[in-house]
């Protein structure tokens, strides 16, 4: 079973950022729920067997004022993908720095070796504002000036700053399929 974290302020930003998250796990017949990232608890991880944490709008960073409500993150031993704003959550987490650029559309991304099923360049569809400078805790992929896909050294924790929900649709079934 699968828990699918919204980390939408925005009632309506969940049909562009968890619900096509939500429609590949259907898709695949995966077991999955959502929880708001505000209501997960321990008997909410001790149910799920992976944790995905969705991404959210430009202007929603109203997760950053909550991080504290991600401090289970640290001793969790399950598979963990963040997507964008997850992957901002999971990286500060660990200590590392928030930065800010902006991009919004289609790129190409250089895989420097695979990364749940993506190798080589592949295109990819960017949304945020911000990124995270990772600590020495986490591999990267790409070759980008700007951390976009990050693996944890020792844990399951994958970070992506793109949507694959949008492009590249089968990272998030190989991260369902581990």
């Amino acid at each position: 079973m699968i828990l699918i974290l919204n980390v939408c302020k925005e009632k309506l930003h969940y049909y562009e950022f968890v619900k096509p998250v939500e429609d590949i796990l259907r898709n695949l017949k995966i077991d999955f729920f959502v929880k708001n990232y505000l209501e997960v608890d321990k008997d909410i991880l001790r149910k799920c067997d992976k944790v995905i944490i969705c991404g959210t709008s430009l202007r929603d960073n109203c997760f950053l004022e909550n991080l504290d409500s991600f401090n289970w993150i640290k001793d969790f031993d399950k598979p963990l993908l963040g997507i964008c704003a997850g992957m901002q959550i999971i990286g500060l987490i660990f200590n590392g720095k928030l930065k800010q650029k902006s991009e919004v559309g289609f790129y190409f991304e250089n895989f420097k070796k695979e990364f749940l099923g993506l190798n080589n360049k592949k295109e990819v569809y960017h949304l945020h504002n911000n990124w995270i400078e990772f600590s020495s805790e986490f591999e990267e992929f790409c070759d980008s000036k700007i951390n976009q896909a990050v693996k944890h050294k020792h844990k399951d924790f994958f970070g992506v700053l793109f949507h694959p929900e949008v492009r590249q649709k089968d990272l998030i079934k190989n991260f369902c399929l581990l």
